[in-house]
């Protein structure tokens, strides 16, 4: 890591437990306000890399997300799946008859765990697509952009505040995008409030809220569904873990990295009420979970609170243990209008109440985005959590393949992957307050928004529907 960031790390007191490798530590009070970072090398926001027509992809891990991501991709026109990587054969082999009746004739890597390099060290790829546990996809990008190619990886991105600035410094140094494959941002209510921001609906917004409560406590034991528990070992750290599907959207929203930029947090998690318990009764019958018996593990509900440059609040929450109904707590709030979604289906409110249905969806019709327009019913009938997988898959391409700079940049993957081990310090130190990086050196300040107006690019065609 850069010198000059590594140091920025302990001024700010970001190099503790659960932070970084660093073998740094510090204490209470409240860590103090962060001094400017250091300028950035290359600005990554509204980069435009050269164009690519026909994108030549390399899949590394095809599991429950991956093999999704294949299913998606047959139906998009100038790509090629080059190659498919799985630690496991039986995966490999169920993507390979996944493919037979396509056109795609890919290369197959599996057995080691390091066959995923070999994938990445081919000159003939142009996107490495990563569906991994967690701990390996910040290794796996960074040995990508390395090897020259552009990367799209599954959340977290990283899992370590150290990690995010390595992932940041990779991609300014190689000139090659890192995007998280953050689909909320293309779920359809989320899209269409924030159109309606950029068009001035809501007036001057000062709260969002969002959340990942989902109740997959039971696939935390299943080892045909998590390799090697993998996501029951992610589950020893305490905080809010899976913060980018609530915050990604907001972010996009306030325009944080291109207007806005979070200025620090708070976070509170409960008690860990079911996640031990569980691992005591299995373990009576199950040797595997006996490696786990006595440790400490996630409290089932963590809310996070985060105070932005301008003044703005943003909410989130995490409980994916307890048995609630799904909600990604989808909410903007401005001085002139509400919009909510979760647990009940998308509203708008001008005032004391919700807006009748027929005045909803007049407004929704008002401002549909326009990559909704163009591309939502066609992916609806792709699928994907309803459509927004595709939407996101066709956008990506897209704009590789036009020359456009990414909806989401590397700093946005940093940020959002970030607000992870810097929850997890507030929760250890009593809830006290800490500073949020500024992974753009600065940058925020002058990056433009998200492009959505879609006046360039959308040539990329849609087959096999």
């Amino acid at each position: 890591m850069n010198k000059k960031r590594r140091d920025f790390l302990k001024l700010t007191g970001l190099a503790g437990a659960g932070l970084t490798t660093a073998p740094f530590s510090y204490g209470l009070p409240t860590v103090t306000q962060a001094p400017r970072p250091p300028k950035q090398t290359f600005n990554m926001c509204g980069y435009s890399a050269p164009k690519i027509d026909t994108v030549r992809i390399g899949y590394i891990g095809v599991g429950n997300r991956g093999a999704g991501a294949l299913q998606r991709i047959v139906h998009l026109e100038n790509v090629v799946v080059q190659a498919v990587c799985d630690i496991r054969p039986e995966r490999v082999e169920q993507a390979r008859k996944s493919l037979e009746k396509t056109a795609h004739r890919p290369t197959y890597y599996s057995g080691k765990a390091d066959s995923w390099k070999s994938l990445c060290d081919r000159k003939d790829i142009d996107l490495i697509y990563i569906c991994t546990p967690w701990n390996l996809h910040t290794p796996m990008a960074l040995y990508a952009m390395e090897q020259g190619k552009h990367v799209a990886c599954e959340i977290p991105i990283a899992t370590t505040v150290d990690d995010c600035w390595k992932l940041v410094e990779t991609s300014e140094r190689t000139k090659r995008h890192c995007m998280m494959l953050e689909n909320c941002c293309y779920d359809f209510f989320e899209l269409l409030t924030l159109n309606m921001a950029r068009q001035g609906f809501f007036g001057e917004l000062v709260h969002v809220e969002g959340a990942y409560i989902h109740d997959i406590f039971d696939s935390f034991f299943d080892k045909s569904k998590r390799y090697d528990l993998w996501r029951l070992k992610e589950n020893q750290r305490n905080g809010n873990l899976y913060p980018t599907h609530g915050l990604g959207p907001i972010a996009q929203v306030l325009d944080i990295n291109r207007g806005d930029q979070m200025d620090y947090l708070v976070a509170m998690s409960s008690q860990d009420f079911m996640i031990s318990k569980k691992i005591n009764e299995l373990s009576a019958q199950d040797a595997d979970f006996k490696p786990f018996q006595g440790k400490s593990f996630r409290g089932n509900m963590n809310t996070t609170t985060i105070r932005t440059k301008k003044g703005r609040t943003i909410m989130l929450q995490h409980d994916v243990s307890s048995p609630r109904p799904y909600s990604r707590l989808h909410l903007v709030s401005g001085t002139k209008a509400t919009a909510q979604k979760y647990p009940l289906p998308g509203r708008i409110s001008t005032g004391h109440e919700w807006l009748s249905e027929t005045a909803y969806q007049e407004l929704e019709k008002k401002y549909q985005p326009e990559i909704v327009k163009r591309v939502g019913e066609l992916a609806k009938q792709v699928g994907g959590h309803g459509g927004m997988d595709f939407l996101m898959d066709w956008r990506l391409i897209d704009c590789l393949r036009n020359g456009l700079p990414l909806d989401q940049d590397v700093y946005d993957a940093a940020l959002w992957s970030s607000i992870g081990p810097l929850s997890e310090w507030s929760v250890a130190h009593r809830s006290n307050s800490i500073d949020v990086p500024d992974f753009t050196g600065g940058s925020w300040k002058t990056n433009k928004p998200v492009d959505i107006s879609l006046t360039t690019g959308g040539t990329t065609g849609i087959k096999g529907l």
